[in-house]
Formats: structure tokens, C-alpha cells, sequence
């Protein structure tokens, strides 16, 4: 039979038999040993993504509405990342919060609505509710006084399902994302 190199070391060998593949009982060994370490290791991959999967498929309804707000807010954070408060209209080196024209108390089907939510400075947010008086100057001279009225007139009520609140989650920290890799490279 024709010279083969071993799998293992590398090392050239004359194999006995067709299919032999290493040059030893030790090459041998350390084969067997790093398939079943792979083999282990594909499997311990599987079962952390089943367990995952396992683990999305419990949360509650409350759990995915704070984590789809939480990918929302971070996406506008990131959409206005160049702008000043939309309130107070200055930049600082604070925090930035997305404010909520119209409150997610209030308002909860507004809650994912893009052009209700804008950087917000957090004393304008926290300390002044809002700051809504400035608030709404700013956001007519943004979107305009038709969309600011659209946003103060009635829509029907929203609860989101599970589903719709992971496909939130999903589309915003997509476009999050989107936008992080737009900003690199810049």
C-alpha cells in the first residue's frame, strides 16, 4: 500500500490495513479523543440552544414587553445619537433616556410608535415628566403639527401578544444594529 500521512503527527506511515488512518495505538487514541470531545462539545451547543429556546418560550408577556421596550428605547437612542434633547434642546454628557411624548401609562398603545418616541435628556424625562410643553413645540417642528395631532387624537386600544412583542424585540434590535454598523463605518 501507498505511504499515508497520520491524521494525528502528521508523520508519514505504511498503513495495514485500507481505511487506517493513524500511525499508532497512541495516534489512535488521541483520534477517538478528539472526536468524542467534539462530539461532547456539539452536543453541550445543542443542549444550551435547546435550553434557551426553552427558557424564551416561559417568559411572560410582562418580561418580553420590557425587553422589547428595552430594544426599542436602545434603538432610539442610537437613531438620534446626534441629536439634543428633543425637550430642552441641548447636549450634555448626561444620560439619555427615550422619552415618551405621550406616556406609555397614558398611551400604551403609542408605546412602540417611532415618531412618539426621541432622545430626551434625563432631568427633562425624570425631574420635569417630560418637559411636554417643549416637548411638543419640538416635535412639530420635526414631524409637524398633522403628525403631532395624529399622535394626541384616538387610536384603539393595543395589547400585544407574545409573538408581536418578540417580533418587536426581533425588528428593533435589528435595526439597532443596523445602525451600529452604519456608525463604524462612518
Amino acid at each position: 500500500m501507498a505511504m499515508k500521512k497520520c491524521r494525528v503527527c502528521r508523520q508519514p506511515f505504511e498503513p495495514r490495513q485500507p481505511m487506517q488512518a493513524v500511525c499508532g495505538v497512541a495516534c489512535a487514541k488521541e483520534l477517538a479523543a478528539s472526536i468524542r470531545g467534539k462530539a461532547e462539545k456539539q452536543a453541550a451547543i445543542k443542549q444550551r440552544k435547546a435550553d434557551r429556546e426553552r427558557k424564551e418560550k416561559l417568559k411572560s408577556r410582562s418580561e418580553l414587553a420590557r425587553e422589547a421596550q428595552a430594544a426599542f428605547n436602545a434603538w432610539v437612542r442610537l437613531r438620534d445619537a446626534d441629536k439634543p434633547c428633543i425637550s430642552c434642546g441641548r447636549h450634555h454628557e448626561g444620560q439619555y433616556h427615550a422619552g415618551h411624548y405621550l406616556s406609555v401609562g397614558a398611551r400604551p398603545e403609542l408605546r412602540y410608535e417611532p415618531i412618539n418616541v426621541w432622545k430626551q435628556c434625563a432631568p427633562c424625562n425624570t425631574h420635569l415628566s417630560g418637559n411636554a410643553v417643549l416637548f411638543r413645540q419640538a416635535l412639530v417642528r420635526e414631524i409637524g403639527l398633522d403628525r403631532v395631532e395624529w399622535l394626541e387624537g384616538p387610536h384603539p386600544a393595543k395589547k400585544y401578544t407574545a409573538d408581536e412583542l418578540r417580533a418587536i424585540k426581533t425588528e428593533y434590535a435589528a435595526k439597532a444594529r443596523e445602525l451600529k454598523r452604519e456608525a463604524s463605518h462612518a
